[in-house]
């Protein structure tokens, strides 16, 4: 399923789009920040002290970390 195709029924849809678009943009700042919100949207209201999280995100949340992960390399290879 194309990321476009999204029903955007949870907050995760919402924030993994505006990633999506950050990543297109190439915009690390707002994209480091989606990225966060978006791992806290995945794992709010799970357990507690000791819990690890054992779920698996679904295939496009995982491809657009790893597209951020690559956009850091690049931004941080071309920055300083």
């Amino acid at each position: 399923m194309k990321l476009e195709e999204l029903n955007h029924h949870r907050m995760s849809d919402r924030i993994l789009f505006a990633l999506d678009m950050a990543l297109k943009q190439e915009d690390v700042d707002i994209a480091e920040k989606l990225a966060h919100a978006l791992d806290l949207s995945m794992t709010r209201n799970t357990g507690g002290g000791e819990f690890i999280e054992r779920r698996e995100y679904p295939e496009q949340i995982e491809d657009a970390l790893n597209r951020f992960d690559e956009l850091k390399k690049k931004h941080s290879e071309t920055c300083c």
